[in-house]
């Protein structure tokens, strides 16, 4: 791949603008090209950095009214009070559109992240590998993730809650490797995607494609939970966590 091919790639990648078939060709070459997933990674921080860290400052007290000063005239409307009615109406349609731009540019950063645990669920899918490590057993499971991960995944086997463990593998989400634990539930197959985070996030709910999600971070760990299982039944085993 051509490096000004990779930089466009990555750049509408992180930016999360490419199909899912083109976001699962380039995660296959993050995996066989160390520089170009040292690239990603950089880009990541970057980009996240900029959303954390950047300075915010309130509108002027001057810009509704400025809006309403650069748009025509409004046609008038019976028992309106003509330039106050049309002050106030421009002034509303500029913040609305002020929040449905902040709206756009936040949710490809929200949403970023359940598209990456999405991919490697079908990723994991479509090729048959959804578990490296079959064992029902956290001793055997947990010791295997931490060779392979730079942290130790908190691992447990709920079997008598329901939630039996089959197992575990090694994946990639977020620009990071990531461990994945695999729970039954009756014919359901459960991922969960487990990483560090700092602080606490609430649990959030979301539905794709036909899947559920269930997200949150707790004790310094990131979780991601994904499976066709009923919601209600998902979120147990996220309690469970």
């Amino acid at each position: 791949m051509k490096p000004e091919e990779a930089s466009r790639l990555l750049q509408a990648y992180v930016d999360g603008e490419l199909d899912p078939a083109a976001s699962l060709e380039l995660e296959a070459e993050f995996a066989a090209n160390p520089a170009l997933r040292a690239a990603h990674q950089r880009m990541r921080a970057m980009s996240a950095a900029i959303r954390e860290k950047a300075d915010y400052h309130a509108a002027p007290a001057g810009l509704a009214a400025r809006i309403a000063g650069s748009l025509p005239s409004a046609p008038a409307i019976p028992g309106a009070r003509g330039s106050r009615w049309r002050i106030a109406a421009f002034a509303a349609a500029g913040i609305a559109a002020l929040a449905v731009a902040a709206l756009l540019v936040l949710a490809p950063a929200q949403n970023r992240l359940m598209e990456d645990v999405l991919a490697s669920h079908a990723r994991a899918t479509l090729g048959q590998r959804m578990i490296d490590v079959a064992s029902s057993d956290q001793h055997t499971v947990k010791p295997w993730l931490s060779a392979r991960l730079p942290f130790s995944p908190p691992v447990a086997d709920f079997a008598p809650q329901g939630f039996p463990l089959a197992g575990a593998r090694v994946d990639y989400a977020g620009g990071r490797p990531v461990a994945v634990l695999v729970y039954q539930r009756r014919k359901h197959t459960i991922e969960v995607f487990v990483w560090p985070a700092a602080g606490e996030a609430a649990a959030r709910s979301d539905s794709r494609d036909g899947l559920n999600l269930e997200s949150f971070a707790r004790n310094g760990m990131r979780y991601w939970l994904v499976s066709d299982l009923g919601r209600e039944e998902l979120g147990e085993l996220a309690r469970l966590f």
